[in-house]
């Protein structure tokens, strides 16, 4: 026996070594192929390429678990299933010459509506909302009007100080018959305890976290969040924009961490768009479809914006923000106004804007000074000189942490949502935006910008130079993590 096994290994050994061999080959050739053909990055696509050559089947598993994005697929498999009323014409080659509020801005009109998988609509009405202090109330006296259906989804919706509030007057709507479905980001639900989505579902509320994270799902779904912040009262009136559900937005009350924000409140036919993202997200956590009057009544018109809604995504919508804000920076002749807590635009963008103000256009950014994740103030702090040299006026707010995110262009046409300028929302989260054609609202929030820019400073080429050695080493490392901030 010992006789045959030693005539027998040294056949076995190299057998098995080829199998492994061409096993590696055959894996490394797949993820290599699908790297080719299906990533439309080429700096990620070199990036996936080179650790699949020459980190022998490792790299392709690595590819395998982080580089292939399984929630565009799923998302159109979902989303061209579920049997939902249509929202939105279909947009024409040229909206302006059908919708004049569009018309003195014709071309970005005409791209937003190729960007966008929705449709111009006119005849809204878009409500500032500053600050806890009047969004909060507008919400929950909307939530108790309720008399058919509520659907609320949020990043973060905290389970104490206003937040309960919200489950109160949620938990009557539904008492008295109103269907209610609310959605929490899984991510949103961690910053208070017990965890929202418990506590309603505890209430008799039907509630869902949207992509849990779970062991190794942590891993694959960690940075794929639902940023978007939307609620649909009866169908009729919405609200978006860029505030969460916590006691932080309440200023009055002093709050031990407390937030400047701004929402909006919606009314007229683009609310049908904002049912509809809500909708689409809702089956996908729930895999229950939204569908009738009860959800998607007939609108009225109610006011003179024209606008549309413009969804963000790792899934389908792909990379539509940094489209739209391109298009807006491209279309500007006198006037761009840009606020954002976290600004950390890609390269594109960052052209975008020099090339608008070396133009003659009067491109100013605010965002703030104390930021509540310092580590991206000091990465942003690198980006300034390239854009300050080209004529961008970038100012640093002081004050309370401000979240507040909105654009102008020209004082005709403005952008609200969720969306902030870095890359983790412009690519990876899942976002919520409005482009609105209307001059009253565009100088308004103007109005907002520039009143807030009277609290802070102007950044300068000859102050970014004069930094001390450890603030720019510092500012230099944090600039390494930008792609995950």
């Amino acid at each position: 026996m010992i006789s045959f096994l030693s005539e027998i290994l040294p056949v076995v050994k190299p057998v098995w070594h080829l199998s492994v061999i061409a096993l590696n080959l055959v894996v490394v050739g797949y993820a290599l192929s699908h790297v080719l053909l299906r990533n439309r990055d080429h700096r990620s696509a070199a990036f996936w390429a080179v650790l699949i050559a020459f980190v022998p089947f490792l790299g392709a598993c690595f590819y395998a678990l982080f580089g292939i994005n399984r929630l565009r697929r799923r998302g159109a498999k979902y989303r061209h299933s579920l049997e939902l009323a249509a929202v939105g014409e279909a947009c024409p080659v040229n909206p302006w010459q059908t919708v004049p509020e569009l018309k003195e801005l014709r071309a970005l009109s005409t791209s937003l509506g190729m960007i966008s998988r929705f449709g111009f609509t006119v005849g809204n009405h878009v409500t500032v909302l500053r600050n806890g202090e009047e969004a909060m109330p507008a919400m929950l006296e909307a939530i108790r009007g309720a008399k058919k259906s509520v659907s609320l989804c949020s990043y973060i919706f905290e389970a104490h100080g206003i937040g309960m509030k919200f489950v109160e007057e949620l938990v009557k709507a539904k008492d008295r018959g109103v269907e209610v479905r609310v959605l929490v980001d899984d991510a949103g639900t961690r910053y208070s305890w017990p965890p929202i989505t418990h506590l309603l579902r505890g209430r008799g509320i039907k509630a869902k976290r949207f992509m849990p994270i779970r062991f190794v799902l942590r891993i694959l779904t960690m940075n794929l969040r639902n940023h978007r912040k939307v609620m649909v009262v009866d169908g009729t009136t919405g609200f978006t924009g860029g505030m969460n559900i916590r006691q932080g937005n309440m200023l009055e009350a002093d709050p031990s961490h407390p937030v400047q924000d701004m929402h909006f409140k919606v009314e007229g036919p683009v609310v049908q768009q904002l049912q509809r993202v809500f909708a689409e997200d809702w089956a996908f956590c729930s895999g229950e479809v939204l569908s009738g009057p009860l959800w998607y009544p007939t609108l009225e018109p109610a006011g003179e914006v024209a606008a549309i809604g413009v969804p963000d995504g790792p899934d389908e919508d792909l990379e539509l923000m940094p489209k739209t804000i391109f298009a807006a920076l491209s279309e500007a002749r006198h006037s761009v106004r840009i606020m954002t807590p976290y600004f950390l635009p890609p390269p594109a963008l960052i052209w975008a804007l020099n090339l608008a103000a070396l133009r003659g256009v009067d491109v100013k950014v605010l965002t703030p000074k104390r930021n509540n994740i310092p580590f991206v103030r000091w990465a942003a702090r690198t980006l300034y000189p390239e854009m300050l040299e080209k004529g961008v006026k970038i100012y640093e707010a002081d004050g309370h942490f401000d979240h507040s995110k909105f654009m102008t262009v020209d004082g005709l046409w403005s952008l609200v949502g969720s969306t902030n300028w870095d890359p983790r929302s412009l690519r990876l989260n899942f976002e919520f935006n409005l482009a609105c054609f209307d001059d009253l609202l565009a100088q308004e929030l103007d109005r907002e910008f520039e009143k807030k820019v009277r609290n802070g400073t102007l950044e300068s080429l000859a102050a970014l130079r004069n930094a001390t050695l450890a603030e720019r080493l510092r500012d230099g490392f944090a600039r390494l993590f930008m792609p995950f901030l």
